[in-house]
C-alpha cells in the first residue's frame, strides 16, 4: 500500500534533501563565465581606458563615489598600473576556471570579485547585460553549480570509482583545495590588516572562507556524522534559495521591461523597433538594418511581439509547453539582437539567464550530443606516436558522460513538485 505523503512535507524534503536544477545551474555557470571571459578578452586592448587609470572616470572620482555607496571593488586598493593588470588578469583566469568547473566554490567567489571590481570601478561603462552579470555573479556564489559538466564532477566520479571518499557529490578531492583555501585566507588576512575591507564585505568574505573550511574539515573527519548531514541540508537550502532568486530575477527583468514598454507611445503605436535600426551605433550591418526597417508590417509585428512575450513569460512558468515555446522565442529574439543591433554580450548574458528555465531532458540530451561530437572529433585525430588513437576521456565540460551521470545518480533523481517549476522535462 502506498504511503500518503503530505504535499508540504514533500516540498520541504525536495528543498532540503536535493540541490535542484544541477544542469540548469551548470549552464548558467558556463554561460555567465563564458560571456564575461569573452568580453574581457575583446576589450583587452582598451582595458586601461575602460576600467584602468587612463579612463575618463579617474581613480579619485571613483573613490569619492564608492565612499558614498559602499560598493566593492579591489581596484580602489591601489591606483597603480601593475595592480590593475593583476586584477584584470585574475578576472580572466577566474572566468576560465569557473567555466571549466575547477574548484567551483572558490572560483565562484573570485569570479564575483573580478566582476564587481571592474564594473564598480567605472559604473558608466556597462549596459543591461553588464547589470545582469553583476547580479548573477553574486547569486552563483550560493549555488552548487559544479554538480555536473565540470572538472570537479569528473574528479569526484573518479575518486568514487577508485574507492576514495570525496567531501561531497561534486566537491573536489586532493591537496589543491586545502592549499587554495590557505592561499586565499592569507590574501584575505593581508587585505584585512591593511584596512581595505570593512563592514558587510569583511563579514561576507571571512564568512565564506570559514564556512568552506569548516565544510571540508567535517567532510574529511566525519563524513557520516549528523553534523555533515546538517551541513548538506544547509547547502541544499542555500543552493535552492539562490536558484529561486535567479529565476525570480529573470522574471522581474522581463516583466519590468515589458510593462515599461507598454507605457511608451512608440511601443503602443508599433514603431519602437524602427528607431534603433536606424541608429549608426546599433547598425553593424547597415544594409540588413535598412532592409528590416523598410518593412512596416515586420516592424509592427516585432514591436508588439516583443512586448507580448516579455509581459506574458512570468505567467507561463506553470505551463510547461507554453513556457518552452516562449523561451525559444526569447532566445531567438536575443540572438537576433546580437546580430542585427551588434549587442553580442548583452544577448549572451540574457540567454544565459534564460537557460535556468530550460527543461532538464533537453539539457541532458544536449550533453549527450556534445559528448558524441567530442568523441567523434577525438577519434578523427591523427594517430599518436604509438600508432593508436588516444581514448577520449568522459566527463569533460559540456558533456553528460559517465561523470555527469554518476554525479546525478549520487544526488538522486530530481523530485517532481512545486519546487521544480521550470525544471521538469
Amino acid at each position: 500500500m502506498r504511503r500518503f505523503e503530505h504535499p508540504l512535507a514533500r516540498g520541504i524534503n525536495n528543498v532540503t534533501g536535493f540541490a535542484l536544477g544541477p544542469y540548469q545551474t551548470a549552464v548558467i555557470r558556463i554561460g555567465f563565465a563564458g560571456t564575461w571571459l569573452f568580453f574581457l578578452l575583446r576589450e583587452l586592448p582598451h582595458r586601461h581606458e575602460m576600467y584602468g587609470p587612463d579612463g575618463p572616470w579617474n581613480w579619485d572620482m571613483a573613490q569619492q563615489l564608492i565612499a558614498n555607496n559602499g560598493a566593492f571593488t579591489a581596484l580602489m586598493w591601489s591606483d597603480g598600473h601593475l595592480w590593475f593588470e593583476i586584477v584584470y588578469g585574475l578576472g580572466i583566469l577566474s572566468s576560465v576556471l569557473l567555466l571549466l568547473g575547477w574548484h567551483t566554490r572558490a572560483m565562484s567567489v573570485l569570479f564575483m570579485i573580478g566582476v564587481l571590481s571592474l564594473q564598480n570601478r567605472s559604473i558608466f561603462m556597462g549596459d543591461g547585460g553588464d547589470n545582469v552579470i553583476h547580479l548573477m555573479s553574486t547569486y552563483l556564489v550560493f549555488t552548487r553549480c559544479g554538480q555536473v559538466w565540470s572538472l570537479d564532477a569528473r574528479r569526484a566520479a573518479r575518486a568514487r570509482e577508485g574507492g576514495q571518499e570525496s567531501v561531497g557529490p561534486a566537491d573536489p578531492v586532493g591537496p589543491v583545495g586545502p592549499v587554495l583555501w590557505w592561499v586565499l585566507g592569507l590574501g584575505l588576512s593581508v587585505v584585512t590588516f591593511m584596512g581595505e575591507l570593512s563592514g558587510g564585505w569583511l563579514l561576507l568574505f571571512w564568512g565564506l572562507w570559514l564556512v568552506h573550511g569548516f565544510w571540508w574539515a567535517v567532510g574529511r573527519r566525519a563524513p557520516e556524522s549528523e553534523l555533515r548531514k546538517l551541513l548538506d541540508v544547509v547547502a541544499n537550502v542555500a543552493h535552492n534559495a539562490g536558484l529561486l532568486v535567479i529565476m525570480v530575477e529573470a522574471c522581474l527583468i522581463y516583466a519590468t521591461a515589458g510593462w515599461y514598454k507598454i507605457q511608451g507611445s512608440r511601443w503602443q503605436d508599433g514603431t519602437a523597433v524602427y528607431y534603433p535600426l536606424n541608429l549608426d551605433y546599433f547598425s553593424p550591418w547597415p544594409a540588413l538594418s535598412e532592409l528590416l526597417s523598410s518593412h512596416g508590417i515586420m516592424v509592427l509585428l516585432v514591436t508588439y511581439g516583443t512586448v507580448a512575450v516579455q509581459v506574458a513569460f512570468p505567467f507561463t512558468l506553470f505551463n510547461r509547453r507554453v513556457k518552452n515555446v516562449l523561451l525559444v522565442a526569447m532566445i531567438a529574439e536575443h540572438a537576433a539582437i546580437a546580430v542585427i543591433l551588434g549587442l553580442p554580450f548583452f544577448s549572451l548574458a540574457m540567454i544565459a539567464a534564460d537557460a535556468v528555465f530550460l527543461p532538464t531532458s533537453f539539457l541532458r540530451r544536449l550533453g549527450r550530443w556534445a559528448a558524441r561530437a567530442r568523441e567523434g572529433a577525438v577519434s578523427r585525430l591523427p594517430l599518436s606516436r604509438g600508432g593508436e588513437v588516444p581514448e577520449p576521456r568522459s566527463g569533460a565540460v559540456g558533456e553528460s558522460g559517465e561523470a555527469g551521470e554518476s554525479v546525478a545518480g549520487a544526488l538522486g533523481e530530481e523530485p517532481a513538485g512545486p519546487a521544480h517549476v521550470g525544471f521538469t522535462p
